[in-house]
């Protein structure tokens, strides 16, 4: 997992963000080009920053919103976007030469990266802007469910795409559930689109299996909770007292015996001897 987070945000005399102290602990940092938070000074202190800890950088360009920090949404035309974007990199890139470094991506900020994921022509404006700038700049996009559209359109428009998930924002347990089930179905679909193409190229018949084990911070009843979901034999477990307890049920042959043998009543001893005598055979 690598981390990138939003930098340079500071304007003239007032101060946002800890950028010093987060710094040396991300890989990669969203930077303001202006037109949400941020100034010419800031831009370059935020980039020198960046480049003495090895930090990938990227631009974050926004609506031209000040006042409202970049998080209201502004009736901008499809070719307005596609300006203004091309305005922010070209002055974050500026600094990020005068510094011996150059931008790694682009990834929009608060109403704009939401408009553009809702909105097809925004996005493709986006792509637009990137793909003329520098089509070797990726776009950082939200992860979906199917990011399919997304991916053609980036293909039409010939940049590469790089997805990311937010661990920073709370979801109460159904959401956590259901995000849980979209991302591990998303990679079922994926799993079973590629068995096809290799069908397809000739390859022989493919018997893949997987398993997958997931801990979710969520909400219950406004308290922090954890939420555990688990595929196959992978498990989760939880230390407490010195002591050390599963807390996931497998999902396997083996854990549809122990739990067979337990409905007759058997004992943990006869249990364990009747699964490995069920497995040898």
């Amino acid at each position: 997992m690598k981390l990138n987070c939003d930098m340079g945000e500071s304007f003239g005399a007032w101060t946002m963000g800890m950028d010093e102290a987060v710094m040396p602990h991300v890989h990669s940092a969203n930077i303001a080009c202006g037109f949400h938070a941020s100034d010419p000074s800031t831009m370059r202190r935020t980039v020198a920053l960046a480049v003495q800890h090895g930090v990938r950088i990227g631009a974050h360009p926004a609506y031209p919103d000040l006042v409202g920090f970049g998080r209201r949404s502004m009736a901008c035309s499809a070719q307005e976007v596609e300006d203004l974007l091309l305005y922010q990199l070209g002055a974050l890139a500026g600094i990020c030469r005068a510094e011996g470094a150059s931008l790694s991506y682009v990834k929009p900020h608060g109403a704009l990266y939401n408009d553009m994921m809702k909105q097809p022509a925004l996005l493709t404006a986006v792509m637009r802007a990137v793909a003329r700038f520098n089509p070797q700049l990726p776009l950082m996009l939200l992860a979906r469910r199917d990011n399919s559209e997304a991916e053609q359109l980036a293909a039409e428009q010939g940049i590469g795409l790089l997805f990311e998930a937010f661990a920073d924002r709370g979801y109460d347990p159904a959401h956590a559930a259901v995000a849980v089930v979209e991302v591990l179905d998303a990679c079922r679909q994926r799993i079973a689109t590629y068995a096809e193409e290799q069908r397809a190229a000739g390859v022989g018949p493919l018997h893949a299996g997987t398993t997958a084990v997931a801990a979710v911070l969520a909400q219950h009843e406004g308290d922090p909770a954890w939420l555990l979901a688990n595929l196959g034999d992978s498990r989760a477990y939880r230390v407490e007292g010195g002591s050390l307890e599963q807390v996931t049920v497998d999902h396997s042959v083996v854990q549809e015996l122990v739990e067979h043998l337990d409905a007759a009543g058997l004992d943990g001893h006869v249990r364990v001897l009747r699964v490995h005598d069920a497995v040898d055979a």
